[in-house]
């Protein structure tokens, strides 16, 4: 009989629920099993995903970053500010995803050399970003280039019935593809798992610690950028009061997606389902009319704390499984 390692059980839970939710919703609901909703699930929360891979980076390696959310508002509102100035659309946003990944590498710099925690480092950073975007411009402003109103949706791919792949889709898909194969096949994603592992040891193997969370951060700064540029595309607008606590929905996507919150296990296919998940659950209040919204909240809460029970069950009984192991031997 085929035995499934302890790393993978997180991972098939966080399949089951994904499954189990879209089931359920084809179930209770009429129009649920259609096309629109499963590319909706894609379109609309893009911005989100692009921001959970950064997430996912920082929780492998044992870090947070929770600065993700005010990072996405500032550079919504640095593009829209810039392109209303008249700039070059393709200019603001290499200036804006500029901005993001050197904020992100300012703040890998002080973890690392400071030896600074990234929790205080990165709220630090949460309050920072979100007060530059209000001294940039401080309410909510329109972005209406035709680059953003015609030229983003003549990017879209019509499928059939009508419905459209969206272009924000096509930019996590894109991303997510590049960021799996970073992870799980770069000498860079086996020093991130290492480092998560165990920081002190992958320094005696000699791993480039040092630069590695640099870079890591750096990565999450541009990403949490990119996520901001792909949200002008969305609404299109920027607004320096928005993505108010997306870095928890970020951070919950990755739990409930099987990653340990420790660092050194977890799968970029993991966060993907956990965006999923959290979009299925909206979907399904959404389509429940007379549901209060807040239930969203309720239920993310519940599956982030089943998770961390999962992953510390996991935890317990792998290392007793490995300490029979050597005891026998």
């Amino acid at each position: 009989m085929m035995r499934i390692g302890s790393k993978y059980i997180p991972l098939l839970a966080t399949a089951f629920v994904l499954l189990g939710l879209y089931l359920a919703g084809c179930l209770l609901y009429r129009n649920f099993f259609s096309l629109r909703v499963a590319v909706d699930l894609f379109g609309e929360n893009a911005f989100l995903g692009i921001a959970a891979i950064g997430a996912t980076l920082v929780i492998l390696s044992g870090g947070i970053d929770l600065s993700v959310g005010s990072v996405v508002a500032f550079s919504s509102i640095l593009i829209a500010t810039m392109v209303g100035n008249g700039m070059s659309p393709l200019l603001a946003i290499l200036i804006t995803l500029l901005a993001g990944a050197l904020f992100g590498a300012l703040m890998g710099s002080l973890i690392q050399w400071f030896e600074l925690p990234p929790f205080l480092v990165t709220l630090a950073g949460m309050f920072l970003a979100r007060g530059l975007g209000f001294r940039i411009y401080p309410q909510s402003l329109s972005i209406k280039h035709p680059f953003f109103l015609r030229f983003v949706n003549d990017l879209a791919v019509p499928l059939f019935s009508g419905v459209t792949w969206p272009f924000t889709a096509t930019c996590y898909i894109v991303i997510f593809v590049i960021a799996i194969i970073v992870a799980h096949y770069t000498k860079f994603g086996r020093y991130i798992y290492a480092i998560g592992g165990d920081e002190h040891s992958a320094k005696l193997m000699g791993l480039p610690v040092g630069r590695t969370k640099v870079l890591l951060y750096t990565v999450s700064g541009f990403c949490s950028a990119m996520a901001g540029v792909v949200y002008t595309f969305y609404m299109p607008s920027g607004n320096p009061a928005s993505c108010v606590g997306l870095e928890l929905d970020a951070i919950a996507a990755v739990v409930i997606g099987g990653t340990l919150l420790s660092g050194g296990a977890g799968f970029m296919a993991g966060t993907l389902m956990g965006v999923l998940i959290l979009g299925l659950i909206q979907t399904l209040i959404t389509f429940q009319r007379n549901v209060n919204s807040w239930w969203t909240r309720i239920v993310v809460g519940v599956l982030v704390l089943l998770f961390i029970l999962l992953q510390n069950v996991i935890s317990l009984f792998s290392g007793r499984f490995g300490a029979a192991k050597v005891a026998k031997a």
